[in-house]
């Protein structure tokens, strides 16, 4: 007995001695002890197996371009895709302005070294082009909403599809103008709403028409614009998940808003082909740092962060938009395969099985109790 109490530090009764049970090990966080493998089992096939389930599904991006006209958006999404996703509309052949703003889509699959990407891309045609721009945002605003309702409509289905179709907003590049001073009240109070809806990543349209020090002067204007006013673009702070990510994004966010140039012609520059704008001083090239900061919005919406804008467009912005839809009103539209989301009363256990009430719901929404509704 002796022995056994010195081995145990205290008598063998004292129950703060005494062994966890089982429960409260549970209760404890438990350590994850390394295990010692003992030959070639193949769990990294799983990166694999992802890769082909991934390459056969497909992916999906939506992006959207927002900006006076003229500030060459078409043009810029051709650049970015290296491919005729829009046709732009050449000046001077009598086409007249949209007096109201329509909206226009395309959607086009790309494939590249196997991988197909469904791409959709959103034109604002006539925004800030009228002299009364009052509220000329809310179709803009009204289509990204419009979307998450989409969305939400076909998750709360009983019945819902094994792919819901995604036509949500995964990022939204904005065209500032070049006029080398500061943001314009209309683009302050638009990227004021925008910001909290969707990504918004802005852009010094047409650079090739400031020299590099205003391109300079005129970024940093803007960053203080975007400070002043509690403007947050992507990538923002508060979703760097580790210190490579911050080391990164902090990067961008120093260039941001990227003086861009776009193009779709080729030309021959010292026996190479490359993207740019031929001008009477030479040719500007796109994929050329020195000219422009194309090379830069490129590696941040394809190349580094495309998966990050559609995992924060899901997790941050169609949550907060679900959110406020469930908030806001305790009746959604009713449709095909409407459901109640109620929760059960806690005196009464929720019926499962075929032993459940076969009867719709009565319409009022899921925040109606219908402990009443009973007979």
């Amino acid at each position: 007995m002796k022995k056994r109490q010195k081995k145990n530090g205290g008598s063998p009764m004292d129950p703060l001695r005494q062994s966890p049970s089982r429960s409260s090990s549970r209760a404890s966080s438990p350590r994850t002890l390394p295990c010692e493998m003992l030959g070639y089992v193949g769990i990294e096939a799983v990166l694999d197996q992802l890769k082909i389930k991934a390459m056969k599904m497909g992916f999906e991006f939506n992006i959207m371009v927002v900006g006076q006209s003229g500030l060459g958006k078409s043009t810029m999404v051709n650049t970015l895709f290296k491919s005729k996703m829009w046709k732009s509309t050449m000046p001077g052949l009598g086409v007249p302005t949209p007096q109201t703003l329509q909206l226009q889509s395309v959607t086009h699959v790309i494939e590249e070294s196997g991988v197909k990407l469904k791409l959709t891309v959103t034109d604002t045609p006539g925004f800030g082009d009228q002299i009364n721009n009052d509220k000329c945002w809310d179709p803009i605003l009204g289509y990204i909403n419009e979307q998450y309702e989409h969305y939400l409509q076909e998750e709360i289905l009983i019945t819902r599809q094994r792919h819901i179709p995604d036509t949500r907003v995964h990022c939204c590049v904005y065209f500032v103008p070049p006029t080398g001073h500061w943001l314009r009240p209309l683009d302050i109070e638009f990227l004021q709403r925008l910001c909290r809806t969707v990504n918004v990543v802005p852009v010094i349209a047409r650079a090739d028409s400031l020299t590099i020090e205003e391109r300079e002067a005129f970024r940093h204007r803007i960053q203080e614009n975007l400070k002043t006013h509690g403007i947050e673009v992507y990538p923002q702070k508060c979703f760097d998940e580790d210190i490579n990510d911050k080391i990164l994004n902090s990067k961008i966010r120093e260039r941001i808003p990227f003086a861009v140039v776009g193009a779709d012609r080729e030309h021959i520059v010292n026996g190479r082909c490359v993207l740019g704008r031929k001008t009477k001083w030479g040719i500007i090239e796109v994929e050329n740092m020195a000219h422009c900061e194309f090379p830069l919005l490129r590696d941040l919406l394809i190349r580094s962060h495309l998966q990050d804008l559609k995992d924060i467009t899901h997790n941050v912005h169609y949550e907060n938009y679900r959110i406020f839809r469930l908030n806001e009103s305790h009746v959604l539209p009713r449709g095909p395969g409407w459901v109640n989301l109620a929760p059960a009363p806690a005196s009464v256990p929720a019926p499962a099985g075929p032993q459940a009430n076969p009867s719709p719901p009565k319409v009022g929404g899921w925040a109606k109790d219908n402990s009443d509704e009973e007979c």
